[in-house]
């Protein structure tokens, strides 16, 4: 794997966007990797083809971003996700999957995955989301999962236990829940509500800390399912 170009004198060197490829089919893996690699700000931390190779792989490199097939030889993608997000929650997780159905779909975000790409996705497309991701930014559009989480969710009533619910939340941390559904990053928030980036993080991590969950997407999802948002 390729390490950052050496800078001329007195210039810092860019730090790289490490990408750990979860894929069991080697041609694949490596078309992937040498398209990732020829990029100058993104680098492949490691290929691994199972999941516990890749939890291993995980926690030796602790990469920026995961790029994940949905079906493994040990376990599928999401049980994959699921084990490296508890234990490196910081990384993003970036589905790569021929299953388009809306199952496939909600499972991957139950896991914690910030994009998901079908295999009819481009070079371009998979630059691109692997980029978003690094940034914290959610790329999958709430309208494919609302559907389902709607019906799952039922109708929601106003009961003693929902109310118990909104309390547990300040009308900022709403707001910000509300703003994650829309897909915003932590600049666009901080711009929409005109607080600083760094206090925008910080109700970010209060709001996935009460909803006990790893990502922010988890957050909208666990969000809607509560009934604190709609979408």
């Amino acid at each position: 794997m390729r390490n950052p170009e050496p800078a001329t004198e007195g210039e810092p060197v860019a730090r790289r966007v490490q990408v750990l490829i979860v894929q069991d089919h080697p041609l694949l893996a490596s078309a992937i990797a040498r398209v990732l690699e020829g990029q100058p700000d993104l680098a492949v931390s490691g290929v691994s083809a199972s999941g516990g190779d890749a939890l291993k792989a995980a926690a030796r490199d602790r990469p920026d971003v995961v790029l994940m097939d949905f079906r493994l030889p040990d376990v599928t993608g999401p049980e994959a996700a699921r084990m490296i997000q508890s234990e490196h929650a910081q990384a993003a997780i970036v589905f790569h999957s021929a299953d388009e159905s809306e199952t496939a779909l909600l499972d991957a975000v139950d896991a914690g995955a910030t994009a998901y790409l079908t295999k009819e996705a481009t070079a371009d497309q998979i630059i691109e989301a692997v980029r978003r991701a690094s940034r914290g930014e959610v790329l999958i559009p709430v309208e494919l999962f609302a559907r389902a989480i709607a019906r799952q969710r039922g109708v929601v009533r106003l009961t003693r236990e929902r109310e118990q619910l909104f309390a547990q939340f300040t009308p900022r941390e709403l707001d910000i829940l509300h703003l994650l559904a829309e897909g915003l990053d932590t600049t666009a928030m901080s711009q929409r509500l005109g607080i600083a980036p760094h206090t925008v993080e910080w109700h970010v991590r209060h709001v996935i800390e009460k909803l006990q969950v790893h990502s922010k997407l988890q957050a909208v999802i666990a969000a809607a399912r509560k009934g604190l948002i709609d979408l």
